[in-house]
């Protein structure tokens, strides 16, 4: 059997063997609603309580503010920014700018483009050439018409943490709204809501080892939206819609390993991931895009030059190895890699990125193993290149 490696955790994680576990009985056995009055539905509720006191707690989130249960951060993304064009735009048309990166997951950019088409004026602010947009470049843009800043808090291309702590206290000290994407960064890095002020703030289970089909959103008290579904009065009626019993109780659980695992991922996980960064970068033509003490720890994207991204995701695949040229969400267009453009590289390293992606299931073995197939793939494929064979003369 063909030896099997995935290297493409930030666009989804196995599920963590525990949270399947935990879950598993409420597929199967305790299956209520909880919003139903009988033993069926109440049983359950001491277990989602359970579930989301582990979600406060893992990002510290005051008793006071709320964490609605989404189907995804795509759904979250959305609730917070469709939620501020109906709450706060067009109720005073007057503040009508949002300032966000050029780098957002499609989750954000493209909901920004269709309240663009409704009269909301967008700045994209410029990475610089790490891939990361500064603080100081938020805060000189902001206007007397600014609403709200989204920046995600870690890349998902690059795994370059942004200034989120810094930007969230320069919105605070101009009364302007603040959102983070923090989908790359639960697990990865500490998220500290007592001490980073953000006003809303999304996540994915699916991200850190949790279920797919289930999300979070953090809603600081006294910044609450209009709901984006209506229908019924889950949540405190803040979101419609059955809740997802066994997905909540997975991604209680899978964020608080996720939280008790951040050691292992910024000590061993960063370890192996160094380990095959650098025995990539020791090969001719890379180029890894960003500091590695400035990613999360499992994260490198590299361009490798003379070889289009997806040959190089087709001899990995042929392998055994999962790894990406971008996010999933968008890989399908074939586009190049959004982030080697808004950095400044040229046309042709921007369709050679591949992004390795590492877990905490990662293990030594595999590292060793993808190791061997990179440097023959990059051999193979050099050797048929037009491209790179015109650099060579």
């Amino acid at each position: 059997m063909m030896k099997r490696v995935y290297l493409d955790n930030n666009a989804t994680t196995k599920l963590d063997p525990l949270v399947f576990a935990k879950m598993e009985p409420f597929l199967t056995e305790y299956y209520g609603n909880p919003n139903s009055l009988h033993a069926y539905g109440m049983e359950v509720r001491p277990h989602l309580n359970q579930a989301m006191g582990e979600m406060y707690d893992a990002i510290n989130a005051p008793d006071e503010d709320d964490i609605l249960i989404t189907g995804c951060a795509t759904e979250s993304n959305n609730t917070v920014l469709k939620g501020v064009f109906f709450e706060y735009i067009l109720k005073n048309p007057e503040k009508n700018h949002i300032i966000t990166t050029s780098v957002e997951h499609p989750a954000v950019q493209d909901t920004l483009r269709f309240l663009g088409e409704y009269g909301v004026d967008v700045t994209y602010l410029p990475v610089n050439h790490d891939g990361v947009v500064e603080a100081e470049q938020v805060k000189a843009a902001i206007t007397d018409k600014t609403v709200l800043v989204s920046m995600m808090w870690a890349n998902n291309e690059t795994g370059m943490i942004f200034p989120v702590a810094e930007v969230a206290k320069i919105c605070q000290e101009a009364g302007v709204l603040f959102h983070t994407d923090a989908v790359q960064a639960i697990g990865k890095v500490p998220v500290d809501l007592k001490k980073v002020p953000v006003d809303y703030l999304t996540f994915s289970a699916h991200k850190f080892h949790g279920p797919k089909g289930v999300g979070g959103l953090y809603v600081k008290k006294g910044k609450e939206l209009p709901n984006l579904l209506h229908g019924g009065d889950q949540m405190g009626g803040k979101r419609a819609g059955t809740l997802n019993v066994s997905g909540i109780i997975g991604m209680g659980l899978a964020i608080k390993q996720a939280t008790i695992n951040i050691d292992v991922m910024n000590t061993e996980v960063r370890r192996l991931r160094d380990k095959l960064e650098d025995a990539i970068a020791a090969l001719p033509d890379m180029i890894v895009v960003g500091p590695r003490d400035k990613r999360t720890p499992n994260t490198i994207l590299v361009s490798v030059r003379g070889i289009e991204g997806e040959s190089m995701i087709w001899d990995l695949n042929q392998a055994g190895i999962a790894a990406s040229t971008g996010s999933a969400c968008a890989s399908e267009a074939l586009e190049a890699n959004p982030v080697m453009s808004a950095i400044g590289e040229d046309v042709e390293l921007a369709h050679t990125a591949v992004r390795l992606s590492l877990s905490r299931f990662t293990t030594e073995d595999e590292v060793d193993y993808v190791i061997e197939v990179f440097k023959k793939a990059v051999e193979r494929l050099r050797n048929i290149s037009s491209s790179y064979a015109y650099k060579l003369a």
